[in-house]
């Protein structure tokens, strides 16, 4: 049985995952969970039906001690950093937001191996993550899940490039994206995710981002890391080889297989996910991407080649353009530009060395700041 901790329990992964451990209650034990201040009622609802012994809360600490009884609360902004470091067999970082980095690096600094949702934590301290070993790190997301796999198949030497799937988002048959409305960014047609991610998938950032994370997971250099739109989302992502042959790994989109690969693995859990039905028809359709519709794509893979702390810059000015568009005061076009104007002014921090979260924080704090005053410009 393996010991299971859960970051971000009542989001979206960390809900699945749990789902996952209650289908197979003799492979797996849930020993801490933690969750932002959003949900805590439903956090210790998950404490109590997994007889988890700690919890994590990031903000009213005082009312999840009120409604948690014997379980053991600890509260505040490290949180879950401290619930990342008990003693356990995996972490699953369900996080969403470069906020997951410092929880990252408390459970590798624990010695715990991590099953990695929260893509940020490459993206704005790839390096300083990777320093603690690529073994230490399993992916969650469904297209590194299923790079993950697919290397298996070869050798790195053998690699002639990983292809990601997209699925275009809610707008892939959409030419005009000057009239879009956050009701219609939010209507993805294959996933169900949060809004950040779903608005993230909308502008393609999301896979720009995975672009990065896959650099980092796989020490891949970024000419052989490459992105294609896959409307249905059954193949998940593909490598090619240097004999010309592709191994790509495919199922239903369903969060819940890479989840459970990633708590079971290198072992598979059974039933995890549903399967291809090879009894209907199918239709898979592969389509290059627009660069001039979705300009974040070479965006993405530009502040990941200038390196240092740009892409930290990159992702921190995205969440403060993508918070800005659910609130109104941005448009859904205006996203993408606020990110490459920050990045303009921020190119400098190429040359940064990350030594610590501290030079992070202080890379996006900066990035934060500039990209608050361009969206001040637009209004």
């Amino acid at each position: 049985m393996r010991e299971i901790v859960i970051l971000g329990s009542t989001g979206s992964i960390g809900v699945q995952a749990l789902e996952v451990i209650a289908a197979n209650p003799y492979d797996f034990k849930v020993i801490g969970l933690s969750a932002g201040g959003s949900n805590i009622p439903l956090l210790i609802e998950q404490a109590r039906k997994f007889d988890v012994p700690i919890i994590g809360v990031s903000e009213d600490g005082e009312i999840a001690r009120s409604l948690a009884g014997e379980i053991q609360v600890i509260d505040g902004k490290q949180a879950s950093s401290e619930i990342a470091a008990i003693p356990a067999d995996i972490v699953l970082n369900g996080i969403t937001g470069s906020i997951g980095l410092g929880p990252t690096l408390s459970a590798l600094s624990a010695g715990n191996k991590v099953a990695l949702a929260n893509k940020e934590s490459l993206v704005a301290g790839g390096p300083l993550v990777t320093a603690f070993g690529l073994d230490r790190i399993i992916p969650v997301d469904s297209e590194h899940s299923a790079l993950y796999q697919c290397f298996k198949a070869g050798t790195f030497a053998e690699v002639r490039r990983a292809i990601l799937t997209a699925s275009g988002g809610a707008f892939r048959n959409r030419e005009d994206l000057s009239n879009v409305t956050l009701a219609e960014a939010l209507a993805h047609p294959t996933w169900s995710m949060g809004p950040v991610v779903t608005i993230n998938s909308a502008t393609l950032v999301n896979k720009g981002l995975e672009i990065i994370e896959a650099h980092f997971l796989f020490d891949l250099p970024y000419e052989k890391i490459h992105a294609v739109i896959h409307p249905q989302s059954v193949i998940h992502s593909m490598v090619e080889f240097v004999d010309g042959f592709t191994i790509a790994q495919l199922s239903p989109p369903n969060m819940k297989g890479p989840i459970a690969y990633a708590l079971g693995a290198p072992h598979r859990v059974a039933k995890a996910t549903s399967a291809v039905d090879w009894t209907a028809s199918h239709s898979w359709d592969f389509l290059p991407i627009d660069g001039n519709k979705y300009p974040a794509l070479s965006l993405a893979r530009h502040a990941g080649e200038l390196g240092g702390g740009v892409p930290a810059a990159f992702n921190a000015a995205n969440e403060v353009a993508v918070d800005a568009f659910i609130n109104e005061e941005l448009g859904f076009i205006n996203i993408v530009e606020v990110v490459a104007a920050t990045l303009a002014k921020l190119a400098h921090y190429s040359t940064s060395k990350l030594r610590d979260i501290a030079d992070v924080t202080a890379i996006e704090d900066d990035a934060r700041t500039v990209a608050r005053s361009l969206i001040l410009e637009h209004r």
